[in-house]
């Protein structure tokens, strides 16, 4: 028997009643950004709205301190909306301008939006639970507190902890610039150190005494060029040189490091790709007679597309039509494309959707769904819940089109009205389509009938080995 009270209507009258709240805390959020693991202001103003709406809190979870899980009701189907809140480094941005305007030097801003992602979230949440207990349905409501999906992957530790395991349904959102229920796959990956260590010595009196580090971080990194052109085209490897041994060109270092990140369509694929920068780096070190370790601090899973999610929720996003942006919003978004973005910019942002989008300073529509499943060059976290239990993930416009991620011209964007529109939007995207579940079991049957036609009945493994805690990450970051 459906349940018609938790119609695409209800929700969304539930979702314009406190939208004005939910937009209040993205805002605040957005005011007090925080670095990956360090989220504990943003945390205290999410449990304090989540608190009050009556749901019961589970903090310090999958040993994080900023990670939290808000839970309201009892008994099945249980579903879950995933938020996040970490900011980026050094992208501090004064709001509502058109020119670089860094609000303090080297301070951390919200470049990926996630101030409106786990605001929206929460009050997706809430205002499904607000029909929940109107109409004393049965069900379980989660708001998921997720901490360090830039750097981190805090979602990954949650699910090696088994928080999603009783879960029938999980739902996401990301801020775009464009609204579209996301279909795509992502990219794998696996992020390590490689730390060298050698023989220090007078680089002029006795350098054949000394055996250097530096050499064999920059042996490495010539070796993986080579690699480039004999792997897959659609893998990535990205390098960062973190310790260069010092600043003496007069002394031989004798410690040096590198970060790489490998990824692969196919976590699989990122695996076997990253034993063949392990030997490169076996290689580098027996060149120079130096030692090196390896420690894996982060890794995440391919995202599992689930169609029968993506029906659900596109048909949904189709009723609820685009953010309903206005003539002062356009006027922004056209002086921002005018003065801070390249047409290459805008051109880019658009072409994985439709290149007749370049001509627009705001998407105020929904793009089809695809014909066919491709892959996203991004990696995130929500993929490793999306082996787990059924997943989707809609885009909502919040940023002009053109705006690249992880940039000041997207921090400067996101506590403005256009934002509040986009992330409204997605609350009522995310929302209507957990109502569908709750109210249509069969969803949830045929949504994991798929995925586990996608695992192949293979039960998840984290990708992050047991060894690597959260407080590895912390302590390296610090």
């Amino acid at each position: 028997m459906q349940n018609d009270s938790l119609s695409l209507d209800e929700i969304v009258r539930r979702v314009n009643a406190k939208a004005a709240d939910y937009c209040a805390l993205s805002d605040r959020i957005w005011a007090m950004p925080e670095l990956a693991f360090e989220e504990h202001r943003s945390v205290a103003e999410q449990i304090a709205m989540l608190e009050r709406e009556g749901f019961r809190i589970t903090r310090n979870v999958g040993g994080m301190a900023t990670a939290f899980v808000a839970e309201y009701g009892k008994g099945g189907p249980v579903v879950g909306i995933l938020g996040e809140f970490d900011a980026l480094p050094d992208l501090a941005q004064v709001s509502g301008v058109t020119e670089h305007k860094p609000t303090a030097k080297g301070a951390p801003g919200h470049g990926c939006g996630h101030n409106l992602l786990g605001s929206a979230s929460a009050l997706a949440a809430v205002a499904l639970k607000d029909a929940l207990a109107a109409e004393g349905i049965a069900g379980t409501v989660r708001y998921y507190g997720c901490p360090a999906e830039e750097s981190g992957s805090g979602k990954t530790f949650m699910a090696r902890a088994g928080l999603f395991d009783d879960l029938d349904a999980a739902f996401c959102w990301h801020p775009s610039v464009v609204n579209e229920v996301q279909t795509t796959s992502s990219l794998a990956c696996i992020q390590a150190y490689f730390r060298f260590t050698g023989r220090a010595a007078h680089a002029a009196a006795a350098p054949h005494v000394g055996r250097s580090a530096l050499d064999a971080v920059e042996l490495m990194n010539v070796g993986v060029n080579y690699l480039r052109e004999h792997m897959p085209s659609d893998a990535r490897v990205h390098y960062a040189i973190t310790n260069t041994g010092g600043d003496a060109p007069n002394v031989v270092q004798a410690y040096a490091e590198s970060l790489y990140l490998v990824r692969s369509p196919h976590l699989p694929d990122a695996e076997r790709l990253f034993e063949r920068v392990k030997k490169i780096a076996e290689g580098a070190a027996l060149m120079t007679e130096t030692s090196f370790t390896v420690q894996i601090t982060d890794a995440t899973s391919n995202v599992l597309p689930n169609t029968v999610l993506q029906e659900v929720m596109y048909e949904n996003m189709k009723r609820l039509g685009g953010p309903g942006f206005d003539e002062t919003d356009r006027a922004f978004a056209a002086e921002l494309q005018k003065n801070a973005l390249t047409r290459e910019e805008i051109l880019a942002s658009v072409a994985p959707h439709d290149r007749s989008l370049a001509n627009q300073v705001l998407h105020d529509g929904l793009l089809a769904m695809p014909t066919r499943e491709e892959v996203s060059m991004g990696t995130t976290d929500v993929g490793d819940v999306s082996w787990i239990v059924p997943t989707v993930q809609c885009h909502t416009a919040c940023f002009a089109i053109g705006t690249p991620f992880h940039t000041w011209q997207l921090v400067t964007q996101g506590n403005l009205p256009a934002a509040h529109k986009g992330m409204v939007l997605a609350a009522k995207a995310m929302a209507t389509t957990a109502a569908d579940c709750l109210r249509n079991p069969d969803i949830v049957v045929r949504a994991k009938a798929e995925l586990k036609e996608r695992t192949g009945g293979r039960s998840y493994v984290c990708p992050i080995p047991p060894e690597v805690t959260p407080d590895d990450l912390r302590a390296k970051a610090a």
